[in-house]
């Protein structure tokens, strides 16, 4: 399981949850930070820090949702 970050962090982007990872799995992409769901360890640091309540479980998103863990896997696909 990993955590996402959601469309609040987009144009927010504070940063808190980059300082907090204690494996380094969040990186900022153009529109917004990002979590790699293969190395995030569901330690939910990053849920406690983030000041616009911009990260979920991966298992708790709805379908509307979903799309943000489809770019975080295409942003770490990509590089």
């Amino acid at each position: 399981m990993a955590f996402v970050i959601l469309d609040p962090c987009q144009g927010e982007k504070s940063g808190e949850c980059v300082t907090v990872c204690p494996v380094d799995c969040i990186e900022e992409g153009p529109d917004q930070f990002y979590i790699d769901p293969d190395i995030c360890i569901d330690c939910a640091a990053c849920k406690a820090v983030c000041p616009v309540d911009a990260i979920e479980e991966e298992y708790d998103l709805s379908s509307d949702q979903e799309i943000f863990l489809e770019k975080a896997e295409e942003f770490f696909a990509n590089r």
